[in-house]
């Protein structure tokens, strides 16, 4: 047993934790300490999207039963008064909701984990549905405090940007700059029920007092002091992009201000470690990557790897190739996308201003690289030029994604089938030559808020057969298939889903004044709103269903609710007219009475983390309707399957993965796999060939551009249509056909509700793989070099021994 040094800081508890680590001592030559596997993970993301925290500590407390029988004492009711909470909405999606289930699972998986990321004082915009529009509006989350996080003024640190460089004898000197404080801000993440809390510590930005009146001291005080607005202006929004690189200079000072602000961070904790160096104070850096290990999440944080070797060799005076070998030992960098126009790829010049000295380091740890391929691969220029971290062309560009591959020592994509393009085609000449550099980690989700915060009610029928084992150990579900055909099981299966439906129409009504029929198939679209996730497809089975009503109103037909939800980034004019296309498919449909309730098309209104923990536990059907080869992994899709809903999807993600764990019969799995949409592109993909081929899918076009669906502005989806007709990346009627005839089979089944529940309950049973908990575990053992520990920590109250 060693305690870590939270007494530097404050533990949440008040006093010192143990943990017990494998002792793998090796003897560091230069400063004589003993060299431990990394003591600490830092978890870096401009992204965290929490959501609400109260039910959330209440449950990872074990606290829930007690506070809610001491709420009803008052005559309060806590359901309500969860209501009340903000969602800390600082993610977009995927890549800031994976951020956050990783912490719930590095806490209670015992890790010596932090988040650290940037505190936004304006999250993901509110959105508002105007005439069928979205129209955004700002999320002031902090309008009323944040209960939860602890400001820490006494670890303020400087931030410098612009600038000039000088090489002097003494070494490099990054001078004239101009300085932002980042103040931090800590949030507590317990673990469950294992009495350990990490920490999530999030910057704010700052200005100095001095700011702006130094340079400027001409007398024009008030200007000065409103100027400083520029400078805390870093942390006042995220960018609300979603699988889309805007290369703005607020998001690049942003992207810096978290990694400089971290890595200083880092560097204290790690000079002022007491263990492992005999030294007072370390200097020694030999062991850094044994104490530390940094996950950067996406390039967002790229700059980690040119900041650290800035840190070591100006600051620290660490030669240069000692330098790069730790900065490679200490970094890992994961995937999140395919696509092309989400790379970060930022202008040469835009560093040259704002990050002079980093420009230098990148130039120079590119032209190692570019001297190491060349040696390897002499004459083969094309190669040169695929790999070099800098882009030639009209405006040279620095390759983030570049820049991690060869600064990290791990790479991962994010599910099996994205994890295989990465090596085989977007990073295939780095995967030849460093092969060993790449890993899958398979996303998941945290077993704790998405299905004992969000669906007790299952988890409470799941307990009653199996134990309460599988809430850490979620591979236990697998215990389920003892009762397949457990008539009570499958009884008290679909009663908890209808129960949900219920309270989930009951929800609609009152929130959103529309009424549902809580006995049809709840089928649920709920992502970003994306080309690439395809909810025009959606749209057209809405349609094509339409139509089939109207061509014979007396035939009997499944009932569904089809229930579409996501954001559209706000500058995304495609995403913005697939929205105003599905309310006005909704607006038509919804008010036919030839239709009655056997279909409805809902736009679920702002959908954020404490929507989708309503709306998932309700779900029949979940859709992840992707081309095959865009989605890296999605996570919606594993939440949908904990919960009981059963999935219609492409071979993409970690669907494959999900078909693979509960077998294919058991998904409505349809469509082009990566290698048919591979063979479509070199033959060349014709829209119109579909369109006059199929007469159920042109009738749907027909009405979309005739204006069937907007009477009042005919052409209103005209670029939707020409979209669709002309230049559609993504496929979408390639898969049509194969489409509506899964989704007749998904009616098929739904008509035998015993057969529907007990592909539920294996779909349940087979969920197991997909727990953050198992994700971390791995990075923990094959990247980071840790055991997780499943000790439970002795509470507060208790003497120590």
């Amino acid at each position: 047993n060693r305690q870590r040094d939270f007494s530097i800081e404050g533990c949440w508890q008040g006093g010192a934790r143990r943990r017990v680590v494998t002792l793998k001592a090796k003897c560091c030559a230069v400063c004589k300490c003993l060299a431990l596997p990394p003591q600490r993970i830092y978890y870096l993301s401009l992204e965290f999207y929490m959501g609400r925290t109260l039910q959330n500590t209440m449950v990872n407390l074990g606290l829930q039963n007690a506070c809610d029988e001491a709420i009803y004492q008052l005559g309060l009711d806590l359901e309500e008064l969860e209501e009340i909470e903000e969602d800390a909405g600082l993610g977009n999606g995927g890549l800031g909701r994976l951020a956050a289930c990783f912490l719930d699972s590095m806490a209670t998986l015992g890790l010596a984990a932090y988040g650290y990321g940037i505190r936004y004082e304006f999250g993901i915009f509110n959105q508002k549905i105007v005439d069928g529009w979205q129209v955004e509006e700002a999320d002031d989350w902090l309008r009323y405090g944040n209960p939860w996080e602890k400001a820490r003024p006494e670890y303020m640190l400087p931030v410098h940007f612009y600038g000039r460089v000088d090489h002097t004898p003494e070494g490099v000197k990054w001078v004239d700059t101009q300085v932002v404080l980042a103040m931090p801000y800590d949030t507590p993440v317990p673990g469950y029920k294992n009495n350990t809390v990490n920490t999530m510590r999030l910057w704010s930005a700052k200005a100095p007092n001095d700011f702006n009146l130094q340079e400027f001291n001409v007398g024009d005080y008030i200007e000065a002091v409103l100027d400083r607005n520029l400078a805390e202006n870093i942390s006042r929004v995220l960018y609300p992009n979603d699988n889309f690189f805007e290369g703005k200079e607020l998001r690049l000072k942003q992207e810096y201000f978290v990694v400089a602000a971290t890595l200083q961070d880092i560097i204290r904790r790690f000079k002022s470690s007491k263990f492992g160096c005999r030294d007072p104070v370390r200097t020694c850096f030999e062991t850094f990557p044994d104490k530390v290990a940094i996950q950067l999440n996406d390039t967002h944080p790229a700059l980690s790897i040119p900041e650290l070797m800035r840190i070591l060799v100006d600051v620290e005076k660490v030669d240069w190739d000692k330098a790069w070998e730790i900065t490679k030992r200490t970094c890992a960098y994961t995937n999140h996308t395919v696509l092309p126009e989400a790379l970060e790829r930022w202008p040469v010049s835009m560093f040259e201003k704002l990050l002079p000295r980093h420009l230098e380091i990148i130039y120079a740890l590119n032209q190692m690289h570019l001297d190491r391929v060349a040696a390897l691969y002499p004459g083969d220029i094309d190669r040169l030029r695929r790999m070099s971290v800098i882009e030639e062309g009209d405006c040279k560009r620095i390759n983030m994604a570049h820049l991690c591959v060869i600064g990290s020592h791990a790479v991962n994509g994010v599910a099996r089938i994205h994890s295989d393009i990465v090596k085989n085609s977007v990073f295939k000449d780095f995967y030849e030559l460093e092969p060993e550099k790449f890993q899958n980690k398979t996303n998941g989700i945290t077993p704790r808020r998405w299905l004992l915060l969000c669906n007790p009610g299952l988890a409470d029928i799941i307990a009653e057969k199996i134990g309460e084992g599988f809430i850490t150990d979620l591979s236990q579900l697998k215990k389920l298939l003892d009762f397949i055909n457990n008539e009570t099981f499958i009884r008290d299966v679909a009663k908890v889903k209808q129960e949900n439906k219920l309270k989930f129409a009951a929800y609609l009504e009152e929130h959103y004044k529309v009424k549902i029929n809580p006995s049809s198939m709840f089928d649920v679209q709920v992502k970003r709103i994306h080309e690439y996730k395809r909810q025009l497809l959606n749209c057209l089975h809405a349609i094509t269903l339409y139509n089939r009503i109207r061509s014979d109103p007396s035939k009997s037909f499944v009932p569904r609710t089809i229930m579409i939800g996501g954001k559209a980034a706000p500058g995304y004019h495609m995403a913005k007219m697939i929205i105003k296309l599905i309310t006005s498919i909704g607006e038509v449909i919804n008010n036919d009475p030839y239709v009655g309730d056997r279909l409805k098309v809902i736009f679920l209104e702002n959908y954020r983390v404490s929507l989708a923990e309503k709306v998932i536990p309700a779900a029949d059907l979940s859709q992840q309707i992707s081309t095959a080869g865009t989605e890296a992994s999605g996570t919606g899709n594993m939440k949908f399957m904990v919960n009981g809903a059963l999935t219609i999807g492409t071979m993409d993600g970690a669907n494959v993965e999900m078909a693979e764990e509960a077998d294919e019969e058991n998904l409505f799995i349809f469509g082009m796999r990566v290698e048919d949409v591979e063979a479509l592109d070199r033959q060349g993909y014709n829209a119109q060939e579909y369109y006059e081929r199929l007469p159920e899918l042109r009738q749907a076009i027909d009405q979309i551009s005739s204006g069937f669906f907007s009477p009042r502005d005919p052409g209103c989806f005209r670029d939707v249509v020409n979209m669709l007709m002309y230049h559609d990346r993504f496929k979408v009627f390639a898969d049509y056909e194969a489409y509506i005839k899964c989704q007749g089979q998904v009616d098929q089944l739904f008509m035998n509700p015993r057969e529907w529940t007990k592909k539920v309950i294996r779909n349940i049973a087979c969920s197991g793989k997909f727990s953050s908990d198992r994700t971390i575990m791995e990075y923990a053992q094959e990247i980071w070099g840790v055991e997780p520990s499943a000790t439970k920590i002795p509470p507060p109250n208790l003497p120590r021994d």
